[in-house]
């Protein structure tokens, strides 16, 4: 049975207030900053959001991957040029939404995918993404 949860529990993980370097190491800080609830820093408005899971290298230079877990919130505005997930002839895709002077386009964010013109009443997004999440560590 699937139910939709107005307020998520809290799940405060502690956050450090260090930076860490993707570059050169830094001595450790261990000073923790506070506490991060992954559902306040993700989610905005729990009764329109979904997640996803990606599919395809269509998205990969805009980052989003194979496997990525997509957050989506039904309460953005979809506007050019965001990532969103739409139906299209039947089908699920997330794509980029661009308009192409007076055509709208689903565009795919690899070179290799084309982007696919939007004909009135052929297509609905259901929502624009917000976040992905990637997994780094397979255990």
């Amino acid at each position: 049975m699937l139910r939709l949860v107005d307020s998520p529990p809290k799940l405060e993980i502690p956050l450090f207030s260090t930076n860490v370097p993707a570059g050169f190491p830094s001595p450790a800080d261990d000073h923790i900053e506070g506490k991060l609830d992954l559902n306040e820093h993700l989610v905005r408005r729990p009764a329109a959001t979904f997640f996803v899971r990606a599919s395809g290298e269509s998205m990969r230079d805009a980052g989003i991957f194979d496997g990525d877990l997509l957050i989506i919130d039904r309460g953005v505005t979809p506007q050019p040029d965001d990532i969103v997930i739409a139906i299209l002839q039947g089908d699920l895709t997330v794509k980029r939404l661009k308009k192409v002077g007076a055509q709208w386009h689903l565009a795919a964010e690899n070179k290799d995918y084309p982007s696919l013109p939007i004909g009135e009443g052929d297509c609905e997004v259901w929502g624009v993404v917000t976040h992905s999440i990637r997994r780094h560590c397979g255990r």
